[in-house]
């Protein structure tokens, strides 16, 4: 595997070895000493798996207490992932990175603690997996506002975004309780 620093450099794309002939191919999405060596989780609590129509826009979500950090897959499709610094004391707070995921690149985007996740589906349907290093504890989830002109996320969509009813709700940066 190679991990690969973003611009951001706590947020890592994983870059599995795939090993493919005639029957199709192998690959190795998780090795505990490895994904350790690169300062990397090893510990995963909760698996998801998400299924989205072209132009769906999920997040930008964090939990501020039982924080989750992410290992984001797209097993079938394509989604443009995102993650954004919402830790106040940081050097980066605000700045986002985003990172095509698709089911032919075969890469993985780890979203740390700290950081909003969310993404938006390119193809016409999207698989998304996720593993979490703690639990979902909706009580303590907040919402960035997926179009924070304070923010800027450059969403590659092809329509109008569609998104939750929860979504609609969410605050922009400023408002926003955030990380100290």
């Amino acid at each position: 595997m190679n991990f690969v620093p973003t611009e951001l450099p706590e947020v890592v794309v994983v870059e599995p070895k795939v090993f493919g002939d005639s029957r199709g191919f192998f690959m190795e999405v998780f090795h505990e000493a490895r994904f350790a060596e690169a300062g990397l989780p090893t510990v995963w609590k909760q698996d998801n798996i998400s299924r989205s129509q072209k132009n769906v826009l999920r997040g930008l979500h964090f939990q501020l207490t039982q924080p989750q950090g992410k290992l984001v897959r797209c097993l079938r499709g394509a989604i443009y992932d995102v993650a954004v610094d919402v830790r106040r004391s940081s050097p980066t707070f605000g700045k986002w990175v985003g990172v095509e995921i698709t089911e032919e690149n075969r890469r993985a985007l780890y979203v740390p603690v700290g950081f909003a996740h969310g993404f938006c589906v390119l193809s016409d349907l999207a698989d998304v997996e996720y593993k979490c290093t703690d639990l979902y504890a909706p009580e303590h989830e907040r919402s960035l506002i997926w179009n924070d002109p304070a923010v800027g996320v450059k969403w590659p969509l092809s329509g109008d975004a569609q998104l939750s009813p929860k979504d609609l709700l969410a605050k922009p940066l400023a408002e926003l309780e955030c990380y100290p």
